[in-house]
């Protein structure tokens, strides 16, 4: 039975006009953006699940609080809005605002990691690998071996296993400048992490000397999962939750243009006034001055309020809601999804829908291809392109245990009308998925290693 939506929290008071492009424009859009979806064009595209990030409908308070920005270069009003909000929501006493998440990420890993270092994650996600591999350092993935089973039913596949962890701080002693975990685990299905395991990884972390960083890009959306479905915390609010989810850490990397609802800018916060002054001026040397990071005083206000909002439970219920429609309308179908359905976005097995392709020919970008010839809807595969390891010495290739093509849902922007046009484009593509005898091969890829997805052309190659 497929989960009723509440009632959108929200009034649409603006409209942009989309146009589904017929089948000939769409086999042409391919070509041209070199069967990648990030190469194709907006205008190209009915129903846009390529990301979440920076894709959502901001509030009237929102636009209301960006006609008061200010443009003082140095310590303008806004950013002291900003840090309030950061205190009061998060509990951190400083703020470093970006430009975007992986402008934190940047200014992080360029301040405190060194070539051979080791980083344990729960799992990282594409960016962030990029990141560790460019500071010259390895991500050590540490997520519950849960996280790779498909119908597993496990309430938090996004945790981080305390052994593994245990273990990779004891054998890298002296290489590992902080442990970093994502919430939620995106790169393992949107699955949120406990606040007993992230309390858990906390006290493993502090035994080793070592500090807690949380990638909280969906904070509020793993708060959400936590007061749902951790039986002691049932009787705290969301709000409560995020800063008990806060006080476990040392610092946080911020993309602000998930739960924070905002179109633009990423923070770092931390707790220690030693950190800040490690990290702070690299944001300087990269993003512009420390009490603006990139942007301008009207995005900073933006935020602040996008953070009080980010918190509120009549919100996030839509939300998470909406997004677990589609995946229960894709599950009727009989569509191969990772369970459960995540907090923002629904991931499909693509290595279970196209079983007969095999992963080195990139099976989750061919379902990404068939999905938009289908009815110009974009998602992005998450699989082999993204995620796989090639030896620079002898070319062997190591490829992810997770072949995923992930659908992100905007925040408080498509109907559910459009998650059952989704879910019919998805559905029909299945029922034809034996007719489907191509994988994609590289032509080109960028020479930034952990990063190929973005840029890379590719082109069909029969089986």
């Amino acid at each position: 039975m497929v989960t009723r939506v509440p009632p959108e929290p929200f009034r649409i008071k603006m409209v942009e006009p989309v146009r589904v492009p017929d089948s000939d424009q769409r086999e042409r859009a391919l070509e041209a953006g070199h069967f990648n979806m990030f190469g194709l064009r907006g205008a190209d595209v009915y129903i846009d699940l390529l990301t979440d990030s920076g894709t959502g409908a901001m509030s009237k308070q929102q636009w209301a609080a960006m006609m008061m920005g200010d443009e003082a270069y140095a310590g303008a009003d806004s950013f002291f809005n900003l840090k309030k909000a950061v205190k009061e929501v998060l509990g951190f006493d400083h703020t470093i605002p970006t430009h975007q998440g992986r402008a934190a990420e940047n200014v992080v890993f360029s301040a405190l990691v060194k070539p051979g270092d080791v980083i344990p994650f729960n799992m990282p996600f594409d960016t962030t690998r990029g990141h560790v591999f460019n500071s010259g350092a390895v991500p050590a993935e540490c997520v519950i071996d849960e996280a790779f089973d498909r119908a597993n039913p496990h309430p938090f596949k996004g945790n981080i296993d305390i052994q593994k962890l245990d273990k990779a701080l004891a054998d890298n002693k002296g290489r590992v400048p902080f442990v970093m975990i994502t919430i939620t685990n995106n790169s393992g299905g949107g699955q949120p992490v406990s606040l007993k395991n992230l309390r858990e990884a906390s006290a493993v972390a502090k035994k080793h000397g070592v500090p807690l960083f949380l990638d909280a890009a969906r904070m509020a959306e793993n708060a959400w999962f936590i007061k749902n479905r951790e039986e002691e915390c049932r009787n705290m609010s969301v709000a409560e939750i995020l800063k008990a989810t806060m006080d476990t850490a040392d610092a946080v990397t911020v993309s602000c243009k998930k739960d924070p609802l905002v179109n633009m800018g990423g923070l770092v916060a931390c707790r220690t006034e030693e950190m800040y002054f490690k990290i702070v001026p690299k944001v300087i040397l990269y993003e512009g001055f420390a009490t603006y990071g990139g942007l301008a005083g009207r995005d900073l206000e933006a935020l602040a309020v996008g953070l009080r909002e980010m918190v509120d439970e009549q919100h996030l219920t839509h939300r998470i809601a909406q997004v677990r429609y589609l995946g229960e309308l894709l599950e009727e179908g009989g569509v191969p999804c990772i369970q459960p359905i995540g907090g923002h976005a629904v991931f499909i097995d693509a290595g279970a829908f196209l079983p007969h392709i095999p992963q080195g020919l990139y099976p989750a970008d061919v379902l990404s291809v068939e999905i938009y010839r289908e009815g110009a809807v974009r998602g992005i595969g998450l699989g082999a392109l993204a995620f796989e390891d090639v030896d620079e010495k002898t070319g062997e290739r190591t490829f992810p245990k997770l072949e995923l093509y992930r659908l992100a849902i905007n925040r408080r922007t498509y109907t559910n009308s459009h998650m059952e046009y989704v879910a019919e484009t998805i559905v029909n593509v299945f029922k034809r998925r034996e007719s489907i005898r191509y994988g994609l091969e590289l032509v080109y890829e960028p020479p930034v290693k952990g990063m190929k997805h973005f840029l890379a052309h590719l082109k069909p190659r029969d089986l």
